[in-house]
């Protein structure tokens, strides 16, 4: 029988990602033994595989972070080129979200949503409740000053929340969460970025056959032309994944 509580761990350009054969095994390596996982959970794609090269404060950040994850297709596919026998699949982090949203609701789980337009993020808690019956112990918008930052950690602390996630984008979140690990670690802290835009319908996903394609970036490329800056630059991910510099 696999033990779906372990997981195998791929190096990409000198990073750890954990692979995750599907969505069931990624919740049950994350509740092994019934207990929520304490630590930082973030999703790694190939922008940000480029952000962790040109940057070395995020690559810092991101090393650090206890629990790195396949995101894109592209990063899924190159661990697939570097580890033949790698059984390994994408694991989306807005769907890893809603999956880790729900089993919290079954389990009672409390969890505490940081980030977010105040609209959305009041949406977000009324579904996820509605839906789930997720037990949201508390929130808070992205719209906060620098000095409150230290209260927030307090109030999350206080909050005795298992479940922590953070939709304020990269690398604000994941500087967010390393400080607040700081003041209160007995959580899984979890980067969502947009997740919550989506969840509450006011940013639409690409439709499932384009995202089993691996076409989620055409679609969103499509949708907004602006982004041909940032898909241009991931052409240098794509010289490192055919040239073998993984």
């Amino acid at each position: 029988m696999t033990d779906n509580t372990a997981a195998p761990v791929y190096e990409l350009r000198g990073l750890k990602l954990i692979g995750w054969r599907d969505m069931q095994h990624a919740l049950d390596y994350l509740y092994a033994d019934g207990a929520i996982k304490e630590g930082t959970l973030v999703a790694i794609n190939a922008e940000k595989m480029l952000t962790i090269e040109d940057e070395p404060q995020v690559r810092t950040l991101i090393e650090n972070a206890e629990f790195k994850y396949a995101d894109g297709i592209s990063v899924v596919r190159s661990v697939r080129k570097k580890y033949p026998l790698a059984d390994v699949q994408r694991v989306a982090g807005a769907d890893l979200w809603e999956a880790l949203m729900k089993k919290a609701g079954h389990e009672g789980t409390p969890v505490f949503l940081v980030g977010g337009k105040p609209d959305v993020l009041a949406q977000a808690k009324e579904k996820l409740r509605s839906q789930w019956q997720v037990n949201i112990v508390d929130s808070q918008d992205g719209y906060f000053r620098t000095e409150d930052r230290q209260a927030l950690f307090e109030r999350i602390r206080d909050s005795g929340a298992k479940i922590v996630t953070v939709a304020m984008g990269s690398p604000r979140q994941e500087i967010l969460m390393r400080d607040c690990r700081a003041v209160y670690p007995h959580a899984l802290y979890m980067g969502v970025g947009g997740t919550y835009d989506v969840f509450t319908g006011h940013v639409k996903r690409a439709p499932g056959i384009w995202q089993r394609l691996g076409l989620e970036w055409l679609y969103r490329l499509l949708s907004q032309p602006s982004r041909i800056s940032r898909q241009l630059r991931l052409l240098r991910y794509l010289s490192w994944h055919y040239r073998g510099n993984l």
